[in-house]
């Protein structure tokens, strides 16, 4: 079965994780003025820059699922989590200690074993249909002779 997912349906997804976690800075930021009373809400940039920064990813993500098999996408996901961390270190002095490090080795980790597993996939898809070109090719030739 040869790979559906291109390369640059992978890439939109991780255009799309980078829209998303800057949402949810956002989100967090518009979180310390968030009350239930109208004018604070409308008035509140960093929670409707949030929600915009939102659709924009479900937007890029979509278009993406277009080119692409979710099985394979979707694990892209998890680089949210990557951006968030370093986001929040930067952008609302959160800290990372070493476990958060080494979840974040563990995700990359994670994608690197898809991709891996993909291509490889990919390849073997390859080799058949070259040995199924050359069986055919070999076939034609013995029947005219």
């Amino acid at each position: 079965m040869l790979l559906k997912t291109k390369i640059s349906a992978i890439l939109l997804v991780l255009l799309c994780t980078v829209f998303t976690s800057i949402g949810q800075v956002l989100f967090k930021t518009g979180s310390k003025n968030l009350a239930l009373n109208l004018h604070l809400l409308i008035t509140n940039y960093p929670l409707i820059l949030g929600l915009l920064s939102y659709a924009i990813g479900a937007f890029i993500l979509i278009v993406a699922l277009k080119k692409g098999e979710l099985s394979v996408l979707y694990p892209f996901i998890s680089m949210s989590f990557v951006w968030v961390s370093f986001l929040s270190v930067k952008y609302l002095s959160e800290h990372m200690s070493a476990f958060k490090w080494a979840g974040i080795f563990v995700i990359f980790l994670g994608i690197s074993c898809i991709g891996f597993g993909s291509k490889s996939r990919e390849e073997k898809s390859k080799i058949k249909r070259r040995a199924d070109k050359k069986r055919n090719n070999k076939n034609k030739w013995t029947k005219k002779n």
